[in-house]
């Protein structure tokens, strides 16, 4: 779909991430600071956003030359190292931003329900929200984590998500296609129609 795409971004966020995660897991916050202050453009830390971007790169590792191996393979090291020290913390910020991030879904339901337009316009955030939750689920079964109330509540979602989009092409960056297989990440591929006249 376009080109925009970039390994040393995922790389220098990723960087950040990995370097505040002991303390961010520690903490009350669910959103937090990956450094950079305020008015950073790096985006928020939480641990969906960390392996989100630590999937991409490992997906894309042949694409990386030798430093931005390395500085990954140390990225690699102090996430596992945060995670395993503070387990408890850890699993605990997966489950409440799982319960986060669908909340936050319910907005873009709502303006489904009331417009097809404002559903076709407003699209491309609830990609990125429900990508990240996959990448939840995933660390929940690699950590042997079991919960049938996040299960029943992402099935309950993506009926709703489901519901709304149709076919169409890969919604991200042409370089991600090879990273995000259909079958598993469908609402990628996905897309609520423009409504036929103007609402």
């Amino acid at each position: 779909m376009s080109s925009n795409y970039k390994i040393k971004t995922d790389l220098k966020e990723a960087e950040a991430m990995a370097d505040s995660l002991a303390e961010y897991v520690r903490g009350d916050e669910l959103y937090g600071n990956a450094g950079g202050g305020f008015f950073s453009a790096m985006p928020g830390l939480t641990v969906g956003a960390l392996l989100m971007r630590l999937r991409r790169l490992n997906a894309l590792s042949n694409s990386l030359n030798g430093s931005q191996q390395s500085k990954l393979d140390t990225i690699v090291q102090r996430w596992e190292k945060s995670r395993d020290d503070w387990r408890l913390h850890y699993e605990q910020k997966i489950l409440r931003e799982i319960e986060s991030r669908l909340d936050s879904m319910k907005t873009f339901f709502r303006e489904c329900a009331d417009s097809q337009q404002s559903c076709h316009n407003n699209y491309r955030p609830e990609l990125l929200k429900r990508t990240i939750v996959e990448e939840l689920l995933h660390e929940m079964n690699e950590l042997n984590i079991s919960n049938d109330d996040v299960r029943s509540k992402v099935d309950a979602t993506d009926g709703q998500l489901r519901s709304y989009l149709r076919a169409d092409e890969f919604q991200w960056s042409d370089e991600l296609q090879s990273v995000y297989p259909e079958n598993e990440y469908w609402w990628l591929y996905q897309k609520p129609p423009k409504a036929l006249h103007e609402e």
